[in-house]
C-alpha cells in the first residue's frame, strides 16, 4: 500500500542498474523528472560566483549590501510562492503539468537575468527563476514516486537528493569555466536555461503520473503506464493496490478537509510531530548552511583569498563535498538511525563553526598594517577616509575596508607587509593588478586563509549527511498519514521563509557585528539545535506509523538515544 514506510532494501541500488537494461522507459521518466531537481540545486548553486562578477558590472551591488542579498533572497521568495502554487497545480492540472510550466518559469527567468541591463531586472529574473524551483522541488520527487515500480521507489526517489547536491556542484564547474569569457555572470546565470529547456522537451514525450490519472477518473490511461512500468506478473497485483490506496486516500481527505488548523493542533500526535518536523526544518537553515552555499566564494574571500577565479576554484570543494554527503546519507540513514545521524551531524558543525570563528577573528585582529608611504605611492588614488584621518592615524587592512568605498593594495613583495589604502573602483583595481599586487576589498591577507577552506570542509562534511537530508526523511515519517499532507506543506514553507531571512541577513550581520561573530552566532544555534534534536526528534527508523502515532502519543522520544531501541508496540497484523 502506497504512503507506509518501506524498510531499507540494501538490494535497490543494484536493482536501479539492472532496471537500466531491463526497463529503460522508467529510468527514462526518473531522469527527466529528476531534471528538476537538478536546476534547484544549480541555481542555490550558481548565484554565490555569479555574485562576485555581478559586484564588478553594477557599482550599485557592490556598494549596497541590501542590493547583493535582495538578488539572493528573491528567488527563495519566489519559491515559497512557488511551492503554495505548485501545491494546488499538481493537484488540479497534474504532475507534469507543473513541471512543465516550472520549467517555463524557469527559462523566462534566467533569459531575464542573462540579459539584465540593471539590478532591478535581474532581481525580476531571480523571482521567475524561484517560482520555478519552488514548483520543481516539491513536484519533481512526486512525479518520480508516482511512477517508478515499488522495488526500486525508494532508491529512485533518493536520487533527487543527489541530483539537487549534483546540481550545486555542477553550478560550481560552470562558473569555473566562465571567469575568464567575457559577460562571466551572465553565462554563468543564462545557461541554467539549457536544463530546464531539455526537461520541458523530455516531459512532453512523456505521461502523466499513473496516480494522479487513476484519482482523476482515467483508468484505462493509467492502466496503459503501469504496464509499461511493471513487469507482466506484477502489474495486475499493482493496479489493485492502486486501487485501494486511491479509494483510502479519498476517503482520508475527505475526513481531513473537515479539520480546521485550530483543531490540527489540538490532536496531540499531530501537534508534537509539528514540533519536531518543523523545528528540525528550521534549524536546518539556522545552523547556516545556505550562508556557505549562498556565499561560499564570498566568505573565502573574507577570509584573505584575493582572486575572484581562486575563491570559485576553494569553494568548488564545498560543492562537491555535499554532493558526497547525500550520497553517505543514504547509506548511513537506514543503518544507524535518523536520530544518531543528526547528533553526530549537530556536534560536527557546532566544532567546525568554532574553528570558523576563531579564524576568522584571527584574519580580522592580526591584518597587515596600511603604510603612509605604500599609500603615497599612489598619488591622488588614496582613500579618501585614510587622507582624512591624517599622518599620526595607525591603520590597519581592516580599518581601511570599513571606510567608506576604499580597498587594500597588498605589498608587492609580501603581502603580509604594509600595504597601500586606496579608493575601490575599476581604474584602481587595475593599477593595484598592473604592479603585480593583490587587490582586496572583502577580506585581508593572512596566513591563516587555508584555515577558512578547513572550516567550511568539515562544516559540509558534517552537515550534509545528517542535518542536510535527516530533516526531510523525519517530516515524512513523523505525521499520520491523513494529515501528512498539510503538515509536510507546513514545513517546508518553514524551511524555504528560514532559507530567505538567513540569506537576506547574511552579508548584513557580517558587516554590523563581523564574520566571526555572525558564524559564532550559527555555532551558539547550533547546540540548541543539538539539545532540541536530543529531547522532542523521535527515532523513526523502522517503524510503521502506527508505531510512529502511538510514540508521539506516548512522547517516547527515547533521551538516551545511545541505547538500542526495543520496540515496545506490537506491529499490527497484516490485513
Amino acid at each position: 500500500m502506497e504512503g507506509g514506510i518501506h524498510p531499507a532494501d540494501p538490494s535497490a541500488f543494484r536493482e536501479c542498474f539492472s532496471l537500466a537494461w531491463k526497463n529503460p522507459y522508467v529510468l527514462r521518466l526518473a531522469f527527466s523528472a529528476g531534471i528538476g531537481g537538478l536546476l534547484f540545486g544549480y541555481d542555490t548553486g550558481v548565484i554565490s560566483g555569479a555574485l562576485l562578477y555581478i559586484r564588478d558590472d553594477f557599482e550599485a551591488v557592490d556598494k549596497k549590501t541590501v542590493l547583493q542579498e535582495s538578488i539572493v533572497s528573491m528567488a527563495l521568495a519566489g519559491a515559497i510562492v512557488g511551492a503554495a502554487i505548485g501545491g494546488w497545480l499538481n493537484d488540479r492540472k497534474g504532475r507534469k503539468f507543473a513541471l512543465l510550466v516550472a520549467d517555463f518559469l524557469f527559462f523566462i527567468g534566467a533569459i531575464l537575468m542573462a540579459a539584465a541591463p540593471n539590478p532591478a531586472v535581474l532581481i525580476v529574473g531571480r523571482i521567475f527563476v524561484g517560482l520555478g524551483v519552488g514548483m520543481a522541488s516539491m513536484t519533481a520527487p512526486l512525479y518520480i514516486s508516482e511512477a517508478s515500480p515499488a522495488k526500486v521507489r525508494g532508491a529512485l526517489v533518493s536520487t533527487n537528493g543527489f541530483l539537487i547536491t549534483g546540481g550545486q556542484f555542477l553550478s560550481y564547474l560552470i562558473n569555473l569555466a566562465f571567469t575568464k569569457a567575457p559577460g562571466t555572470w551572465r553565462w554563468m546565470l543564462g545557461v541554467a536555461g539549457l536544463p530546464a529547456l531539455l526537461q520541458f522537451v523530455l516531459m512532453l514525450a512523456l505521461p502523466e503520473s499513473p496516480r494522479w490519472l487513476y484519482r482523476k477518473g482515467r483508468e484505462e490511461e493509467a492502466i496503459t503506464i503501469l504496464r509499461k512500468i511493471y513487469p507482466a506478473g506484477d502489474v495486475d497485483a499493482e493496479i489493485e493496490a492502486l486501487k485501494e490506496s486511491v479509494e483510502q486516500e479519498v476517503e482520508e481527505t475527505g475526513s481531513s478537509e473537515k479539520i480546521n488548523m485550530i483543531q490540527l493542533l489540538k490532536t496531540r500526535t499531530v501537534r508534537r510531530g509539528l514540533i519536531a518536523g518543523v523545528g528540525l526544518q528550521v534549524f536546518q537553515q539556522f545552523v547556516g548552511i545556505n550562508t556557505v552555499m549562498y556565499y561560499s566564494p564570498t566568505i573565502i574571500q573574507l577570509a584573505g583569498i584575493a582572486s575572484n577565479q581562486t575563491a570559485l576554484l576553494l569553494s568548488l570543494v564545498t560543492a562537491g563535498l555535499n554532493a558526497l554527503g547525500s550520497v553517505v546519507s543514504i547509506y548511513f540513514i537506514d543503518r544507524i538511525g535518523r536520530k544518531k545521524l543528526l547528533i553526530i551531524s549537530l556536534i560536527g558543525c557546532v566544532l567546525s563553526l568554532g574553528l570558523l570563528s576563531a579564524t576568522f577573528h584571527e584574519t580580522t585582529t592580526h591584518s597587515p598594517p596600511v603604510s603612509p608611504v605604500e599609500t603615497s605611492h599612489f598619488g591622488n588614488l588614496t582613500c579618501p577616509a585614510f587622507n582624512s584621518a591624517g599622518p599620526s592615524a595607525t591603520w590597519s587592512c581592516m580599518k581601511c575596508l570599513k571606510g567608506s568605498n576604499c580597498g587594500f593594495c597588498a605589498s608587492p613583495t609580501n603581502k603580509l607587509l604594509p600595504g597601500a589604502c586606496l579608493i575601490a573602483n575599476s581604474t584602481v583595481t587595475d593599477t593595484c593588478h598592473g604592479e603585480g599586487r593583490l587587490w582586496y576589498t572583502r577580506g585581508c591577507p593572512s596566513q591563516l586563509g587555508w584555515l577558512a577552506l578547513v572550516g567550511l570542509a568539515l562544516y559540509i562534511i558534517f552537515f550534509s549527511p545528517g542535518m542536510g537530508t535527516v530533516p526531510w526523511i523525519v517530516n515524512s515519517e513523523i505525521y499520520p498519514l491523513r494529515f501528512r499532507g498539510v503538515c509536510g506543506g507546513i514545513a517546508a514553507t518553514s524551511n524555504w521563509i528560514s532559507n530567505l531571512i538567513v540569506a537576506q541577513s547574511f552579508l548584513s550581520l557580517t558587516e554590523a557585528i563581523g564574520t566571526s561573530w555572525t558564524f559564532f552566532g550559527f555555532g551558539i544555534i547550533s547546540i540548541f539545535a543539538l539539545f532540541f534534536v536530543i529531547i522532542f526528534v523521535p527515532e523513526t527508523k523502522g517503524l510503521p506509523i502506527e508505531d510512529v502515532e502511538k510514540m508521539l502519543e506516548e512522547r517516547a522520544f527515547q533521551l538516551k538515544f545511545w541505547k538500542k531501541r526495543t520496540p515496545g508496540v506490537k506491529k499490527p497484523a497484516p490485513v
